[in-house]
């Protein structure tokens, strides 16, 4: 598959050889300790931190992820690629990374195609040892809004052309379940009104390895909800990280007019003034 984002695991083997290469492992402080690949820094937060879309969130945000790439080494000469256990497995987590960096204007990114299993697939050398990288600067930049949009963008996407894709499992698209921390963690079930579904797990080939599909498959998927190539599309799920996902599939596709709603469910549903969809969504 060509896609600049994705490399494979040879093509990171190789790349490791440089200086000019941080490997960010995403997965949990006990994950990492079992088994990562060599030399690679454990930042779990990407997965694990939640943002709301308000200023003040998005500032803490911001200034929370410029420290923590910073200590793990990124200036901005360097090029960051990031992994998860494997694309189904981590709830994009990896995804969420790219998103995260390239929000704060870093453009060297990168993720490993089928995460950490595909590198112990190949047979490569895995580490227990923790790494002890050199703090730099990280080079935070303003992007406006070019890759996420706000609840109220949000609200007001309700009645226009966008479309609103919720990629979540099926049990929170049913409104069976509010999250995946559990059917009650947020205080209402549901979806955003007007929303198509395609569940995450639908953008990649299941397997020994899982990885995403071809750009042809991809935009079939898309296709039975309504959504081409020259569809604006607002994203969600949760708190961003499977929305991240797919917007890696999506981008690789050739689907370019794509935005992500970060605060997703999470926060759309704390807000009783904000319509939702309950029940069954037919």
């Amino acid at each position: 598959m060509s896609n600049p984002l994705l490399i494979n695991a040879s093509e990171l083997k190789e790349m490791a050889k440089s200086d000019d290469v941080v490997i960010i492992d995403t997965r949990s402080p006990e994950a990492f300790a079992i088994g990562h690949i060599p030399n690679a820094v454990n930042i779990h937060d990407i997965f694990t931190f939640l943002a709301s879309s308000t200023p003040e969130g998005l500032d803490e945000l911001k200034s929370n992820f410029a420290q923590i790439f910073g200590a793990a080494g990124l200036s901005g000469k360097e090029t960051a690629v990031l992994y998860e256990e494997s694309l189904d497995t981590g709830f994009g987590q990896s995804c969420r990374g790219y998103f995260l960096l390239t929000y704060m204007g870093y453009e060297k990114v990168k993720i490993l195609q089928g995460g950490y299993q595909s590198w112990v697939a190949e047979g490569f050398t895995a580490s227990k040892e923790p790494s002890t990288p050199e703090a730099k600067t990280f080079p935070l930049k303003d992007t406006g809004n070019t890759f996420m949009v706000n609840k109220d963008e949000v609200l007001a996407a309700l009645d226009s052309d966008i479309t609103l894709l919720d990629v979540r499992d099926v049990d929170e698209w049913i409104a069976d379940s509010s999250s995946p921390y559990g059917k009650d963690f947020s205080p209402r079930k549901g979806r955003l009104p007007g929303a198509v579904w395609i569940e995450w797990y639908r953008m990649m080939k299941p397997g020994v390895t899982p990885m995403f599909k071809s750009p042809e498959e991809i935009l079939a998927e898309c296709k039975t909800v309504g959504i081409s190539k020259d569809t604006p599309v607002y994203l969600y799920c949760f708190k961003g990280a499977r929305a991240s996902n797919t917007l890696v599939a999506l981008k690789s596709a050739g689907i370019d007019n794509v935005k992500m709603y970060f605060g997703s469910w999470n926060e759309w549903s704390q807000d009783p003034a904000l319509p939702i969809e309950e029940g069954l969504p037919f």
